[in-house]
């Protein structure tokens, strides 16, 4: 699920977003009234999609999306004169008056792409420190000096007794110094 705060000056015109969202099957978090409250509550968040309105009583738009932290997008609600005259391509916007369907539409099409690159974030392989690439690299040395392996014979040996025990290859690598030091 995606985290949604919503920050509009009036606490009752944010409810009533936030009310919308949720009936439309979206997890919205938090119902604000100024920019402070709302980096507040993000600071609890991974990600998220923040809904505002072009000025709140603390901050304009622009001061609250370069305070959002990494992987919070923001949807600006606005008049389509403000849109025109304050347009930003990191920003995605809604001109009000809107109807409800262009909102659950834009906010699902965000949501979306958060999920996107949440799988994208998880499919990225986890970069080793150079104390895990010393331990491999020291598995491989023992490997090739007690059983006549090139490196790249060692290193496959490793991954493949990695992937047939279902651990790492750190691990992997532990167990090999492990049993061929005893």
């Amino acid at each position: 699920m995606t985290n949604i705060v919503v920050v509009l000056p009036k606490l009752e015109d944010a409810r009533g977003i936030r009310s919308v969202l949720m009936k439309n099957g979206f997890q919205t978090t938090v119902a604000c009234v100024n920019g402070a409250q709302a980096l507040s509550h993000l600071r609890d968040l991974s990600d998220g999609i923040v809904i505002c309105s072009y000025r709140m009583a603390d901050m304009v738009y622009t001061e609250l999306h370069d305070c959002l932290p990494e992987g919070f997008d923001m949807l600006l609600l606005a008049s389509q004169a403000v849109l025109n005259e304050h347009w930003r391509s990191d920003i995605m916007s809604l001109a009000m008056p809107f109807k409800v369907h262009d909102l659950i539409n834009t906010v699902d099409m965000m949501s979306q792409a958060i999920l996107r690159r949440r799988r994208r974030e998880r499919m990225k392989p986890r970069q080793r420190s150079t104390e895990e690439d010393a331990l491999i690299q020291e598995a491989k040395e023992l490997l090739m000096g007690r059983n006549h392996m090139s490196e790249e014979e060692a290193h496959r040996y490793i991954q493949k007794s990695s992937m047939d025990s279902g651990t790492n290859m750190v691990e992997t690598a532990q167990m090999i110094l492990a049993m061929m030091r005893e």
